[in-house]
């Protein structure tokens, strides 16, 4: 999200508001109810599609990672299995974009979290390249894709059923939505609501506008418990408190966690345009494909993936692993992240992320055994993520899901705050494309919902 996006002003208006807030009219009541049910479905259908592309991919999975190694009789994770695994998945995912309808949607370098609503025609292609992606170990998660997925599917629905209702609305009830059912939880998405909604001048209450996109975000966080129960929460030991001396500590690593972030900030618009030198990407995505095999052969399945399975599995290992280990770990699963995401693959940065500012927090417990880890791991993920996500509420929620525990959450509220300022002006990890397609200002501040083309559901 954008620096314009935190920095919404006051009004008298607002202000006089502040002291004595009016109930809501009757037509808001009623309208929130009306929209109630639209909303809970997509919430459902945001966290059903989630569900079969994690199928497909699984599938894809188990079909290169299992099935042919075990045919073959070779070890899975065998240096020449992962470095050809990984070249195909470039130039497929290079072929795809060269040559499938839709191009396999925008370069996910230029996007947001709320996305433009794309032509249908572009979706199998994006489906397929997201699949290949999440598949075959490139260091990206589901969320871009399938996000942008949802958002097509839901303002073409809507522009047939329910015009009336405007697109950034839609807009916003799909990717809280989609949050809700990729974190298992509503309160991460609702808090990126709130973001939002805060900073568009409107007349209605804040959980007015908080309301649809709740419904939305709590409805996919339901599915995803019933369907998969997955978490990013990891298994850390008991927290004991020592709440000035953890308050310094958890300061120092989401220092850390900030500083490998802004490396990564200042790499990643070098990268992409290295990548997209050459207006054709089948070569850079090869290349790519390549330089990601090669890193995975040397990191080993852990720095593979998106990394929530992982994420587990690193936290069970972590008294096994030397501060080397650990540090290599971090630097693979960054340079992977960069690699991927500046190339074109299609897939999202928020998994990988955590993933690091997990890996940095353990890292730092290496080093200095003494540290407590979840305060380590819940503060390497929040320096981080502080950085590449840009929203200080999404950030701090993430963390505390991480790290597993409540009573951190204190220590992280003090802390956010002191990284908020050094990260506040930092420029987006997104590359900025002046044109009308790419550029995308704030969903909130959207005008109405434009005429519809017929022909594929794209608003005009």
């Amino acid at each position: 999200m954008s620096d314009d996006t935190h920095s919404g002003r006051s009004t008298p208006e607002a202000e006089g508001r502040a002291d004595s807030v009016a109930p809501a009219p009757p037509s808001t009541t009623r309208r929130l109810l009306l929209l109630a049910v639209p909303a809970l479905l997509v919430g459902i259908g945001s966290a059903l599609s989630l569900v079969l592309l994690d199928v497909i991919a699984d599938g894809l999975d188990s079909l290169l990672w299992d099935v042919i190694p075990d045919a073959g009789g070779f070890d899975s994770y065998t240096d020449w299995w992962v470095i050809a695994v990984l070249t195909l998945a470039g130039l497929a995912t290079g072929l795809i974009i060269r040559f499938v309808p839709g191009h396999a949607g925008p370069d996910p370098a230029t996007e947001s979290f709320f996305p433009h609503p794309e032509r249908l025609s572009t979706l199998p292609g994006l489906a397929l390249a997201a699949v290949i992606t999440l598949a075959t170990g490139v260091s990206l998660g589901p969320e871009g894709p399938i996000i942008t997925i949802n958002v097509a599917l839901a303002a073409w629905v809507f522009s047939k059923l329910l015009p009336a209702v405007p697109v950034p609305v839609v807009v916003l009830m799909v990717v809280t939505g989609t949050f809700g059912a990729l974190f298992g939880s509503p309160v991460g998405a609702a808090l990126l609501a709130t973001t939002v909604a805060a900073t568009t001048a409107s007349k209605e209450l804040l959980w007015d506008r908080l309301f649809l996109p709740l419904a939305s975000a709590a409805s996919g966080s339901l599915v995803m418990m019933l369907i998969s129960g997955h978490s990013l929460s990891i298994t850390l030991p008991a927290y004991e408190p020592d709440v000035l001396l953890d308050l310094g500590i958890a300061l120092a690593v989401c220092a850390v966690g900030i500083a490998v972030g802004v490396v990564a900030l200042w790499a990643f618009p070098h990268l992409h345009r290295i990548f997209h030198r050459w207006r054709n990407p089948i070569l850079p995505l090869t290349v790519a494909g390549l330089l990601l095999g090669v890193l995975g052969a040397i990191g080993g399945e852990i720095t593979m993936f998106k990394g929530l399975q992982q994420m587990q599995q690193l936290a069970g290992d972590v008294d096994d692993l030397s501060s080397w280990q650990l540090a290599a770990i971090v630097a693979i699963k960054t340079a992977a992240l960069l690699i991927a995401g500046a190339a074109g693959f299609r897939g999202g940065r928020v998994f990988p992320t955590v993933f690091i500012g997990a890996a940095i927090g353990m890292l730092v417990y290496a080093i200095f055994p003494g540290v407590p880890l979840p305060i380590a791991v819940a503060a390497g993920v929040l320096g981080i993520c502080l950085v590449v996500v840009r929203d200080g509420w999404l950030s701090l929620f993430i963390a505390a899901v991480v790290a597993g525990d409540p009573t951190i959450l204190p220590i992280l509220c003090m802390v956010v705050l002191p990284g908020w300022l050094v990260v506040a002006r930092l420029r987006e990890m997104r590359i900025t494309v002046p044109t009308a397609s790419t550029a995308t200002a704030p969903v909130v501040a959207a005008p109405d919902v434009p005429a519809a083309d017929p022909s594929d559901g794209r608003p005009a």
